[in-house]
């Protein structure tokens, strides 16, 4: 996978302990790397951590808040990262309603306390920032937003992580030249889903947790529509995607902004998502919708032919292969099977099935 790269690389991971940095650290160990996690304690509804016994095997657990900056300074000289990956984030839209300072403080001023660490250590290495498809300034269009559209936010989850791209772009352009040794690009993806994500108001856990109750579904968007894609898709593109920095002989070429979608098909509503994951749970769902609620976007879709024509980057599963993954991991984990062998299972398929596909970064 991913030419042997990560076979042996230093690589920092802040927001290992959350949902897709939890995928994202299991595969990173399957790799060979030497991971070293940052990041606050796990929330309690943030189990897939301590399910997947990741504790006992990175390199280093470091439990500390983006505004220490001290913290994140001692980590970086400690660990020299070959490679960056930046997930941690206050990653909830309703959340952020409820408490948007924090969420700018966590988002934007913690991203930028990440790129001012590396900038002052000086250490060459490659450098990939996780934002989210609700960058853009969401105008409620048909089209896919592309990586030159502009940033925006009406929720300050989605304005946070706009202006976090703005900072990111700032220190590629003032700090992080072709000189500098550091390679820095942003991945944005969004509305992932997967096994092991507990998560409050996101529509799979509120879901599985409603069918383990024997409750209805309550469902509060049914018409909006996502890119829904299984959590192995963008993780893998945040790999591969790093990896293609890292090696590539210009060190410019992939220090841009990538979009982490899956195919059209998979645009689909919440009320889609819905009857496709109760075909394998079974279950049943109610119209939950609240006229006072407050905003989130009803359209949504991501352009990938940028990561599609530079980094040879396609999605690998369809929208009835994601719920169908998701269904069997939470059904696994409900009826007792080990977290860890689930989500080792679920990474060798689909390495299996990119390899098939001819993707080139399985085939390396």
């Amino acid at each position: 996978m991913f030419g042997d790269y990560y076979n042996g690389k230093r690589v920092l991971l802040t927001g290992h302990t959350g949902f897709k940095g939890s995928w994202l650290a299991e595969w990173l160990c399957s790799l060979g790397a030497e991971v070293h996690g940052y990041a606050l304690d796990p929330q309690p509804h943030e189990v897939l951590y301590d399910q997947l016994g990741l504790s006992a095997r990175l390199a280093s657990d470091t439990r500390a808040d983006l505004a220490d900056r001290a913290a994140l300074a001692a980590t970086v000289d400690r660990c020299r990262p070959d490679i960056v990956l930046h997930l941690a984030a206050q990653p909830l839209v309703r959340l952020s309603y409820e408490i948007p300072l924090e969420t700018f403080a966590t988002n934007v001023m913690g991203t930028a306390h990440v790129l001012d660490a590396l900038r002052s250590a000086g250490r060459p290495c490659a450098l990939v920032c996780v934002t989210t498809d609700k960058c853009y300034e969401n105008r409620e269009w048909l089209h896919a937003y592309r990586e030159e559209d502009a940033m925006g936010g009406h929720d300050p989850y989605s304005a946070s992580k706009g202006a976090a791209e703005l900072v990111i772009s700032s220190y590629r352009r003032s700090f992080f030249g072709s000189d500098s040794g550091i390679r820095l690009a942003s991945a944005r993806a969004g509305n992932v889903i997967g096994g092991g994500d507990w998560a409050l108001d996101r529509i799979v856990p509120d879901c599985i947790r409603a069918l383990r109750q024997g409750r209805s579904i309550p469902v509060r968007n049914k018409i909006a529509t996502r890119p829904w894609q299984h959590v192995l898709e963008p993780v893998g593109g945040y790999l591969h995607l790093a990896a293609s920095l890292a090696t590539s002989a210009d060190p410019g070429e992939f220090a841009s902004a990538f979009n982490f979608g899956p195919n059209l098909t998979s645009n689909r509503t919440v009320a889609d998502l819905v009857r496709e994951l109760i075909k394998h749970t079974g279950g049943e769902w109610n119209d939950a919708s609240d006229p006072l609620a407050r905003h989130e976007a009803s359209k949504l879709n991501l352009a990938i032919d940028k990561a599609f024509h530079m980094l040879e980057w396609q999605p690998v599963w369809s929208f009835a292969d994601t719920l169908a993954m998701t269904a069997a991991w939470y059904l696994g984990d409900g009826a007792g099977e080990s977290a860890t062998e689930l989500t080792r299972r679920q990474i060798a398929a689909y390495q299996s099935a990119a390899a098939s596909a001819g993707i080139p970064w399985a085939c390396a």
